[in-house]
């Protein structure tokens, strides 16, 4: 049966989607800020993200071994809907701790935070990502994600500009007087998720997944069971792969603002535009993916691909110009945006492909970035970073767990444990960057590293799945 997507549900769902794109993107306001006021090295700054993202890792082993205490699968006994409004909670009471650490402006009370916060994420990480794929049709999931994933980056487009008006007062400010400004949107982003915990519990969002008989015969006819996720190549190299994807996804640019502090001589509040467009990017690409998710007829669906990335990036500019940046050096984004419209293009819908393609594509331009003598030209081929890893989530999520019938919901919680690569990777190019290293601009070899492994998982994936009978030209379902 063709099972319709749950719109109304799925606008509820698509809400931690986009609060976990606010506060991630809004991190890299953070990291030159407190650089700034508490005499940070960049590696030290670096422990934002580092927090941050090993929080999930840390949830994510946590949330394991309860689910080995209870003998079962902690949100097959709590609820899907409940584990998110769990996970929103505790979100919340990490963004408490800014109140004690910008009284005593402490470094470790403010990462502490985010951590706790990063800890509530991993929950709802765990929980929505596969609602997400279950609220419709099978053949429909992957995009789904996809759309959801468009609603995470409008977070991280309006987050660095929210945020950076609410830190410094107003969007021509130069520098923060204390970081007592720092408490007060936090502490209206813990309301939100007190606010959106008591409307997940109250919702008609689903409590389990469900799944079709026709469904349930297939896994049941076709699937061999190894014993164990992890000898499922897919899934094991997958791991590596969230690892490595989501740390060049951080580390580009959470490493952006001492590029351009370095090279451009801007100031902490004029980079702000330009972490909005990275995030942004990420947003283009997702969009343009999701069309696929409504339905539409193939004619529609190829104009679709061509507006959507153009309707994302009008987005961007909007808010930047609702925020009084000056758009003029933005205009000449929308050439790049081509490069990935042809990508997706290229790939067809095989995420394998796509991501082999965007992989490449996001080596050229991280060569571009480090060889140009243009830095300006740099700073564009950095934010263009984003619009090639705007569709690797959900392409090595569906490899990953393509064909683990019964051992889905463990590959899914181990995935979401190897988000903690967002912390050691940007540690790992903050820690180079220095000038008696490899400097701030040689230092984006980091990302080229990860995108040569990405290339290769594509293939590695691709090869695997075959050997067990799946073909990805006409897979593109995720089962749960």
């Amino acid at each position: 049966m063709n099972q319709q997507t749950k719109w109304n549900q799925f606008g509820v769902l698509i809400t931690v989607f986009f609060f976990w794109g606010f506060v991630a993107a809004s991190n890299d306001i953070l990291i030159p800020v407190f650089k700034e006021k508490l005499n940070l090295t960049q590696v030290q700054a670096q422990m934002v993200s580092f927090a941050f993202y090993v929080a999930y890792s840390v949830g994510s082993l946590i949330y394991f071994l309860i689910s080995k205490a209870l003998n079962q699968d902690l949100l097959n006994k709590i609820g899907f809907k409940n584990g998110i409004a769990a996970g929103l909670c505790v979100s919340a009471l990490g963004t408490l701790l800014f109140i004690p650490a910008a009284s005593s402006e402490s470094f470790g009370l403010f990462i502490s935070g985010l951590f706790i916060v990063g800890l509530g994420f991993s929950l709802q990480q765990t929980a929505a990502n596969p609602l997400a794929i279950n609220m419709g049709a099978a053949n429909t999931g992957s995009q789904r994600l996809s759309l959801a994933g468009g609603i995470n980056n409008f977070g991280t487009t309006i987050g660095p500009l929210i945020v950076n008006l609410a830190i410094f007062g107003s969007v021509t400010a130069v520098t923060v007087s204390s970081l007592s400004s720092v408490k007060t949107p936090y502490l209206c982003l813990g309301a939100a998720f007190l606010l959106f915990a008591a409307i997940f519990y109250f919702s008609s969002v689903p409590n389990q997944l469900s799944t079709t008989n026709s469904d349930a015969e297939n896994i049941k006819n076709n699937w061999v069971d190894r014993g164990s996720p992890f000898k499922y190549p897919q899934l094991s190299f997958g791991m590596i792969a969230i690892f490595i994807y989501v740390g060049v996804e951080v580390s580009t640019v959470s490493n952006l603002p001492e590029f351009m502090k370095q090279k451009l001589g801007l100031s902490v509040n004029e980079i702000a535009p330009y972490i909005s467009l990275y995030w942004a990017s990420l947003m283009i690409g997702r969009w343009t993916s999701a069309s696929d998710a409504f339905g539409f007829a193939e004619s529609t669906k190829k104009l679709m691909k061509v507006l959507m990335p153009y309707l994302a990036f009008g987005v961007f500019l909007l808010v930047n110009a609702i925020a009084k940046h000056h758009l003029e050096p933005f205009y000449v984004y929308s050439v790049v945006i081509i490069a990935m419209i042809i990508g997706n293009y290229l790939s067809k819908g095989n995420p394998a492909k796509q991501l082999l393609i965007f992989s490449l594509m996001g080596i050229v331009s991280l060569l571009i970035g480090i060889l140009s003598p243009d830095h300006q030209v740099s700073v564009y081929a950095f934010c263009s970073v984003g619009l090639f890893c705007s569709t690797l989530w959900p392409c090595i999520f569906t490899l990953a767990i393509s064909g683990l019938g019964r051992h889905t919901g463990e590959g899914s919680n181990f995935l979401i444990f190897m988000i903690m690569g967002g912390g050691f990777i940007s540690l790992l190019q903050g820690f180079l960057s220095a000038d008696n290293y490899l400097g701030i601009a040689m230092s984006y070899i980091v990302g080229i590293v990860c995108f040569a492994y990405l290339a290769y998982y594509a293939i590695v994936a691709s090869k695997a799945l075959k050997n067990q009978g799946i073909e990805l030209d006409t897979q593109t379902q995720v089962n749960h």
